[in-house]
């Protein structure tokens, strides 16, 4: 905030980082189409509401909002007249022209119109940055750009209002809470068209909806709390099977398995950094003081209260001072109390990350160079307070079981063992089809060092060529984006895309050369001195919650054979005991090897038997009829592909199995 400016509204809580002049110089065509369009949302609804306040308007990935306050309720009724005025300014042809204010001109202005939003929003922009403004007509926005030449660029039938939501004024929800009309824009109609088509397989595939139909995971706000899922039997199979395919995988890789605990002591969390910075993010903390702590916290607090009495007589000048304390190290005896006693054990805080717990249990043995690279792995609950407006299905949750590894190694290990992680996602793209993915490469802003960033300039340099040579040598598909490293160093975010084409963040991989040093880290190395060791973070397959999220909208609930929660039903064309004796048999037989089957031996008609085994989303259906008794057959059918034809049993079981142990996709 500038210091011209007197904040009236609580801080950014939750929003979108602003956009440097540098980024916003890279912006592609479509995101400057999309941002012109939310500048012509906003002029049309102040044709049409011109009392309306408003806020900001970016563009994003799927299109735009602009966020206003007004007491008129929007709702998609009032969509098509919105649209319609749109439309009519784009016929208009204005020309998006740039002009630049002084800070005090840009406040008159906005004064004058009555925008206490975009007063507010002037604090946003840093001193030496020019105060631009975009006019198209008679509308006129702070604004940085870029946009299209003229709103004539956008085609009307490229325009299209989606949905209403609320949105506090910077993500806060101390702050007035505001309307967010979220919309889209493409370069013509037909690109439209293809959208909303994918949109609405998208809604086909919602994993929430297929989620209840399935019965894999169940929500409840009452009892259990908001955002913590509840894994029902079939959705246990599937955190089940990942982590067993996790745990293998690292097994080969050379992984060592690690268990820690749900919480932990508040000290954690302000040595490894975590707080106060992402206080916000976690469980408010629980007091557990054991009785001798108390005691020795009751008499930090009373020096406490002392100190402060000394330093308001020192401002009174009423008392002597016979300490000799000047009121500066007054604040300092006052700041190491209160340290002290933020230390002693009594405030616990559910586990939000567990990189801090994996750095005590290295810390839990001398380690030398010999032990290194030491690859300590857990699928660990964490907890974060994700605000109730952001909880989305399994996507957005406040309890998570991460796939989480931290690798430990010297800066020579460190080429190969960042290789070795990205060679990992491939595998696991490869097993689940995932044919189209992305490596998103995050750099720190040197502008920013000792704020957002550690202030570490040639770690920070040293690492981040470190990862981008692995990434060049490696031959994989990756973008730079600066500004969005961990606080601690470097990082991937892994971005795939569905069968469909949406975009998911699932996994990410970082780089750690701070958070060790705060602990104290170190291993004896061949010159018989101590050093600090790099830290990996990694988590291939994310949160069971999200990436299981985003495996239901992949396959449409059509998960592979290995992965399916009922791998097969044997169906019986009738219920003489003869032939389900031989159907119990085949079901018996695939048990034994683990095998998710169930029988259906009843009196319905085969045609029920094979629309309730399709509804369930079964993977494969052996159905038994007499011929088959006679020949020794089942006869195959695979769910949403058909009959596969009669075969032999026992090469039909050996199939299934092959299938299950290759985890085919």
């Amino acid at each position: 905030m500038n210091t011209n400016e007197q904040p009236q509204y609580e801080g950014a809580k939750s929003e979108v980082e602003r956009k440097t002049l540098d980024q916003r110089s890279q912006m592609d065509e479509l995101s400057r189409l999309r941002h012109s369009c939310a500048h012509i949302l906003a002029t049309a609804v102040l044709r049409l509401w011109p009392d309306a306040l408003l806020d900001i308007g970016p563009p994003t990935d799927d299109g735009f909002y602009y966020d206003f306050e007004l007491t008129h309720r929007f709702s998609p009724d009032d969509f098509a007249r919105i649209e319609e005025e749109m439309r009519k300014i784009t016929k208009e042809n204005q020309v998006f022209e740039k002009s630049i204010k002084t800070r005090d001109e840009a406040r008159a202005y906005f004064e004058s119109k009555g925008q206490k939003f975009k007063l507010e929003r002037l604090g946003d922009i840093p001193e030496g940055e020019a105060i631009s403004f975009y006019q198209n007509g008679e509308f006129v926005d702070l604004c940085a750009g870029p946009h299209v030449m003229r709103t004539g660029n956008v085609k009307p039938g490229g325009i299209k209002l989606l949905r209403v939501a609320s949105a506090y004024f910077r993500g806060n929800e101390k702050n007035p809470q505001l309307q967010r009309i979220y919309g889209t824009a493409f370069k013509n109609k037909e690109d439209l068209e293809n959208w909303v088509k994918l949109q609405e397989e998208a809604k086909k595939r919602d994993h929430r909806r297929i989620g209840a139909e399935m019965g894999l995971f169940a929500f409840d706000a009452e009892y259990v709390g908001p955002g913590l899922a509840l894994w029902l039997p079939k959705g246990g199979v599937l955190v089940e099977e990942l982590e067993k395919l996790a745990k293998e995988t690292e097994f080969q890789a050379g992984y060592v398995r690690v268990r820690t605990p749900h919480l932990a002591k508040e000290k954690m969390y302000r040595t490894s950094g975590h707080l106060p910075y992402y206080a916000e993010s976690m469980f408010p903390p629980m007091e557990m003081l054991e009785e001798d702590e108390r005691k020795k916290r009751e008499q930090l607090l009373e020096k406490r209260a002392d100190l402060l009495k000394l330093a308001e007589s020192l401002g009174n000048a009423i008392s002597p001072n016979p300490a000799g304390m000047t009121p500066e190290s007054i604040q300092e005896e006052v700041n190491r109390i209160e340290t002290e006693a933020g230390f002693l054990g009594g405030r616990y805080y559910l586990k939000a990350m567990n990189c801090p717990h994996h750095h005590r249990i290295f810390a839990a043995e001398p380690r030398s160079y010999r032990d290194l690279p030491l690859r300590l792995a857990e699928y660990g609950t964490c907890y974060r307070y994700e605000q109730s407006g952001e909880l989305f299905g399994l996507m957005r949750v406040r309890a998570m079981n991460m796939n989480d590894a931290h690798i430990y190694c010297t800066a020579e290990q460190f080429a190969d063992e960042f290789r070795a992680v990205n060679e990992m996602y491939l595998k696991y793209f490869k097993i689940f089809g995932l044919d189209r993915y992305q490596m998103r490469f995050s750099t720190h802003d040197p502008a920013r060092l000792g704020q957002k960033f550690v202030n570490e300039p040639e770690l920070w340099k040293q690492t981040e060529d470190m990862v981008r040579r692995v990434l060049i040598e490696s031959g994989i598909n990756y973008v730079e984006v600066p500004n969005e490293a961990a606080f601690y160093g470097p990082k991937i975010d892994v971005q795939v895309w569905s069968a469909i084409g949406r975009e998911f963040t699932i996994a990410t991989n970082q780089v750690d050369f701070a958070v060790p040093a705060r602990f104290g880290l170190t291993y004896r190395d061949r010159d018989n001195t101590d050093k600090t060791p790099l830290c990996i973070h990694r988590a291939p397959l994310g949160t069971h919650e999200r990436f299981i999220g985003f495996l239901i909208e992949h396959y449409a609930g059509n998960f592979p054979l290995w992965l399916a929660p009922e791998q097969v039903r044997v169906l019986t064309l009738g219920e003489k005991e003869p032939l389900v004796n031989y159907a119990k048999g085949i079901v018996q037989e695939l048990r034994s090897q683990f095998v998710r089957v169930e029988g259906d031996f009843g009196t319905n008609p085969i045609k029920a038997k094979i629309a309730d085994a399709e509804k369930a989303r079964v993977h494969t259906m052996l159905v038994i009829g007499g011929r088959d008794l006679e020949a020794g057959h089942v006869s195959v059918r695979l769910h949403s592909k058909g009959p596969q034809g009669a075969r032999p049993r026992d090469e039909v079981i050996a199939g299934i199995l092959a299938d299950i142990r290759e985890r085919r996709a």
